[in-house]
């Protein structure tokens, strides 16, 4: 009894207290205090807000836009950064095509500029200034070559300067942004209206559900039957989240995290149901998957039980196969080297571990031609984000 731990999901809240976690279908027609005080107020009512501790993903995470000069290092480190930190990336801007690319449309929480070790000048010049223009954006930061500070300093009004991510050995160091961003987080949470309510509940600081889960990856082991390197699939309502071991990626990124994350913004099994529908039908092997489930693409257009737990299969599908070699829009993961696939989220209340199962086989067998599979772990309690250690 010495800690309540809440999770504010896009379609659930999830409370853990006395090792007992208990799932809660959100009512949307009430604001998410007043819904979670109906149906939790006597569990809430025993622990004091030093021992209540939030986490949420129901606002979507901050956004992100992301201007790099390199690909392989300042983007690539940025994004990996941002990731973990549990922020959505709606863009990234490659600077010397900056010129030719269309400004995103919606607004953005955070723009993060970085490019160059610190002994290089001259890296920015009035062109990141005509994109920035164009750019509905609340907070901005630096944290590129030091030596090319003063220009931006000067020119862009409320940038924030930390420590260059990119160190003389072409190492991230991450942990100044990393902090920024969580901080920020937490502060665009006190901002809005349905969810600042929650602090009078805890007196805590309230991060995003990714970053908790990213926190548990290393002790994992000791709860669940994982090896690494190993790829953990959290499906929810709006999103679907990966985190998976470094140890699949073979690129220049040394970080002093094991794990990285990476998000799918339209495989969200309820709000973002059409999207994920929408990518399905433009995926060729979708329809042999069907056929192997014994269901027709006439079950993409039905609203029912078996029609969700279809989508949820068709999620782990499509997130396996946008990380695999097939695929070039994500970071390509070496998914034959994988010795655990964890499934966790809302998937785990609707799919047993044979209908997981029978995706994966597929997956492996049809698309990797590979018959050796992973050993699945379905986390059916749903307690992955319960782990973390303070």
């Amino acid at each position: 009894m010495s800690k309540l731990l809440i999770d504010i999901g896009s379609t659930y809240f999830k409370v853990s207290s006395n090792e007992k976690i208990e799932q809660y279908f959100r009512n949307f027609e009430k604001n998410i205090f007043d819904d979670l005080n109906s149906k939790c107020t006597d569990t809430i009512a025993k622990y004091s807000k030093e021992n209540t501790f939030i986490c949420s993903s129901a606002n979507g995470g901050l956004s992100t836009l992301i201007i790099g000069i390199s690909q392989s290092f300042s983007l690539k480190f940025a994004t990996n950064i941002a990731f973990n930190s549990g922020i959505n990336i709606i863009d990234t801007v490659l600077y010397s095509k900056i010129n030719d690319v269309t400004p995103p449309r919606e607004e953005i929480d955070v723009v993060i500029v970085v490019g160059g070790i610190d002994s290089n000048t001259n890296i920015f010049d009035k062109n990141l200034l005509e994109y920035l223009k164009e750019v509905n954006y609340h907070n901005i930061v630096y944290v590129g070559s030091q030596n090319s500070s003063t220009f931006l300093v000067e020119n862009i009004e409320n940038l924030k300067v930390f420590k260059n991510i990119i160190t003389n050995k072409l190492h991230v160091d991450e942990e100044e942004l990393k902090e920024y961003l969580t901080n920020l987080y937490q502060e665009d949470i006190i901002g809005k209206e349905d969810i600042k309510e929650l602090y009078s509940l805890t007196a805590n600081q309230i991060y995003s559900t990714p970053y908790i889960v990213n926190k548990t990856l290393s002790d994992l082991n000791e709860h669940f039957d994982v090896v690494d390197p190993f790829l953990l699939i959290d499906i929810g309502g709006a999103t679907t989240d990966i985190h998976y071991s470094t140890d699949l990626v073979h690129d220049n990124i040394l970080t002093t995290s094991g794990y990285d994350r990476l998000v799918f913004k339209k495989l969200g099994v309820f709000k973002s149901r059409e999207s994920l529908v929408f990518s399905a039908k433009n995926n060729e092997f979708v329809y042999e998957l069907l056929d192997h489930l014994q269901v027709n693409e006439n079950i993409l257009e039905e609203h029912s039980e078996k029609a969700t737990r279809i989508l949820m299969q068709l999620a782990v599908f499509l997130v396996l196969y946008k990380v695999s070699k097939h695929h070039e829009s994500y970071v390509e993961l070496t998914l034959e080297k994988l010795n655990s696939i964890v499934l966790t989220g809302g998937i785990t209340k609707v799919l047993s571990f044979e209908e997981s199962e029978a995706v994966i086989l597929f997956f492996y067998k049809k698309i990797l031609h590979y018959h050796n599979t992973p050993k699945i772990i379905l986390d059916s309690d749903y307690k992955i984000w319960t782990l973390r250690r303070s």
